[in-house]
């Protein structure tokens, strides 16, 4: 009977090494898929997004897959542009991402959308959307 324990127990050790090995690989393998993106896609930039946006550069973050616009809201300030428009871009910028990108956010990988003034370079706001942001990628 010792002997099955002894064998379970270090049965549970290996898998749970192994599980830890896995996850590593794909930390790892989710670092490399978004620094490839992000160099991929960085090739199209600046790229016009509309009248307003330009989206100025992709960045890799470890797990993080960062896209930065900027905003030439001509003569609104920064104040102005945060105030009436950061809940509206939040809602709409993560269910866009939850849409479009969702092999990504499946697999670990965050996305983040960082906006600039075009004017001062001040960052405006920032929306990182993960898996748990999607409640619809969980069905």
């Amino acid at each position: 009977m010792k002997r099955f324990l002894l064998l379970c127990m270090m049965c549970g050790v290996v898998l749970f090494a192994t599980t830890d090995d896995m996850a590593e690989k794909i930390r790892i393998q989710n670092q490399n898929i978004v620094k490839a993106a992000a160099e991929e896609l960085g090739k199209e930039l600046p790229k016009r997004v509309d009248p307003y946006t330009q989206l100025v550069g992709i960045d890799a973050d470890g797990e993080k897959l960062i896209y930065t616009f900027e905003i030439a809201a001509g003569p609104k300030s920064d104040e102005q542009i945060i105030k009436e428009g950061e809940e509206r871009m939040r809602r709409n910028v993560t269910a866009g991402i939850c849409s479009r990108s969702q092999r990504f956010l499946k697999s670990g990988i965050t996305i983040s959308y960082r906006y600039l003034s075009a004017a001062t370079k001040r960052e405006l706001f920032r929306f990182d959307v993960s898996e748990k942001d999607c409640p619809l990628l969980a069905e």
